[in-house]
């Protein structure tokens, strides 16, 4: 399979129930049938697909494209887009072949019972599944993947069943999916059969279920394809839906720095983190801050660390925790972080109850932002949180504070976050290959990932350094009449969303995560500068 990629864009993840509610009000209202919509979606894909892929239907020889259809929807648009590849791509009818499930019904006349008139009507191979087959779809150097949809109501089954796992057992052929891969609906949960897929040309809007972080990697390399529903009826049903969130879109929503900003402008980022043997997490996670443009960088440090630190600091502020360069009266941050390297010795969790005590919103007043990271998270289980609070666990983080099991999460994010971020108040990121943020409000966000560069020892520190210095930034603008008040959710999603950028800037290698600092640096710069 091809390296994965995150997505370019941005916009709304719906449900399968939103989708098929879009669906029928599309065909009921807008004068859109279902042969319109899949005579749409399949050519969309097409294009998409030759645009992305233009040596593989081209000359000298292209190789052998078979399309996999289910009796649905999908099944209809992967014969439409074979049908498209030959008349508008180039792809002789005599490498094209098409294996129909025996789901559907002899009599039909639907979309795809057109689509299958068609493609025979030009000497398109149109064959039942069965026994074998599997060794004739191994010649293949494309196979279109159209055996189910996200109608699903369960795991797949019989013949469409045998058709995934035939699927899955080839080495060669590259596979498109066709709006998700098959076997992924809303409850799809781990273990489930689903068909491995190297690309998905996901129809816009796109389905929430692909972002599942134990679905994502089986579909591949997600190509939206648009241009098939309105977008004043995609969002109306995007009220409750989950949004997709990018680099591109997410900086939009912090403001930039003005031209006569001074240090206390761009704000003042706090850290408290670093224990003996973890030094390396406060260095790394000031140097976020710093990236993510704070005017002031300050780490309150252990005694033994103090050294170490301010013999390397540079621009960034070193002070020994406890003594009396830590006096909040002197030092008033604009957003802190607690946690990267800290342990959970003595006095660590005294330390956490003050600081949250004096970041709590007074009367009408914001309060200060405070993103408890790692250790942080185990401490305050039980405390009084408040509203700017940003809690950044990975899953195992997240089972231990909430006593939720993991697998539940992992699962299915977006109902556990959701209800967690209102009961506790505060904004969530939920970290992994797939970024999701929740906030008391309800909203929901994915930054998509899929990047092992940023699997290391680390990272986590950076992520959390970048969101304490937009955090401090926006605060600050905020205090100083530049900006609206500090919002946790945009936050949470742009420190995330710099933060898969900067990884994807980087050519595939593995680095230090302090590699990951110039990137990040440069594409804040570019974005609030």
């Amino acid at each position: 399979m091809n390296r994965l990629t995150a997505l370019p864009g941005a916009g709304l993840l719906l449900s399968a129930e939103a989708a098929g509610a879009l669906d029928r009000e599309a065909s009921r209202d807008w004068g859109l049938s279902p042969f319109a919509l899949v005579e749409a979606a399949g050519r969309a894909c097409a294009r998409r697909l030759a645009a992305l892929l233009p040596g593989l239907l081209g000359t000298p020889r292209p190789g052998p494209v078979i399309a996999l259809a289910g009796s649905g929807n999908n099944g209809a648009d992967a014969l439409v887009m074979l049908r498209a590849l030959i008349l508008e791509h180039g792809l002789p009818p005599s490498l094209a072949t098409a294996f129909l499930s025996r789901d559907g019904n002899t009599g039909e006349t639907g979309p795809r019972a057109e689509a299958v008139k068609a493609l025979r009507a030009m000497g398109v191979g149109v064959r039942l599944w069965e026994r074998g087959a599997e060794t004739l779809i191994g010649e293949a150097d494309l196979i279109i993947d159209g055996i189910a949809g996200t109608g699903l109501s369960g795991p797949l089954r019989d013949i469409p069943l045998a058709m995934v796992q035939a699927l899955n057992s080839l080495a060669g052929p590259l596979v498109a999916a066709i709006d998700v891969p098959s076997g992924n609906f809303d409850a799809w949960k781990g273990g489930m059969p689903i068909a491995e897929a190297d690309y998905t040309l996901a129809i816009e809007p796109l389905k929430a279920s692909l972002f599942k972080p134990l679905a994502r990697r089986f579909g591949g390399n997600l190509i939206p394809v648009g241009g098939i529903f309105p977008g004043e009826l995609i969002k109306k049903y995007g009220h409750d839906s989950i949004e997709l969130l990018s680099w591109e879109v997410a900086q939009k929503r912090i403001p930039p720095a003005p031209p006569d900003a001074h240090k206390y402008v761009r704000g003042v980022a706090e850290i408290r983190a670093g224990a003996p043997g973890s030094s390396g997490a406060p260095w790394i996670a000031g140097k976020g801050a710093q990236a993510a443009g704070a005017g002031i960088v300050r780490l309150l440090t252990d005694r033994e660390l103090y050294p170490i630190l301010a013999a390397s600091a540079g621009g960034i502020m070193v002070g020994e925790a406890g003594s009396a360069a830590d006096d909040p009266e002197r030092f008033r941050p604009d957003a802190v972080l607690l946690g990267p390297g800290w342990g959970k010795s003595a006095g660590r969790k005294t330390v956490l109850e003050g600081v949250l005590e004096r970041c709590r919103p007074c009367g009408e007043g914001e309060g200060t932002p405070l993103i408890l990271d790692a250790d942080a998270i185990a401490l305050a289980r039980g405390m009084a949180l408040h509203r700017n609070v940003i809690l950044t666990p990975h899953p195992g983080e997240f089972a231990a504070f909430t006593g939720i099991p993991r697998e539940e999460t992992l699962a299915d994010p977006a109902p556990v976050l959701r209800r967690v971020a209102r009961e506790l108040g505060v904004t969530i990121m939920y970290k992994g290959a797939v970024i999701y943020i929740a906030d008391p409000l309800g909203r929901v966000g994915v930054v998509d990932g899929m990047n092992p560069l940023l699997a290391a020892g680390g990272s986590g520190d950076l992520l959390a350094g970048l969101c304490t210095g937009i955090a401090a930034r926006m605060r600050a603008m905020a205090l100083r009449g530049g900006g609206a008040d500090f919002d946790g959710y945009t936050c949470a999603a742009a420190g995330a969303a710099l933060f898969m950028a900067a990884g994807k800037s980087i050519e595939a290698s593995f680095v230090d995560p302090l590699e990951l600092v110039p990137p990040a640096a440069a594409l804040a710069g570019k974005a609030w500068l």
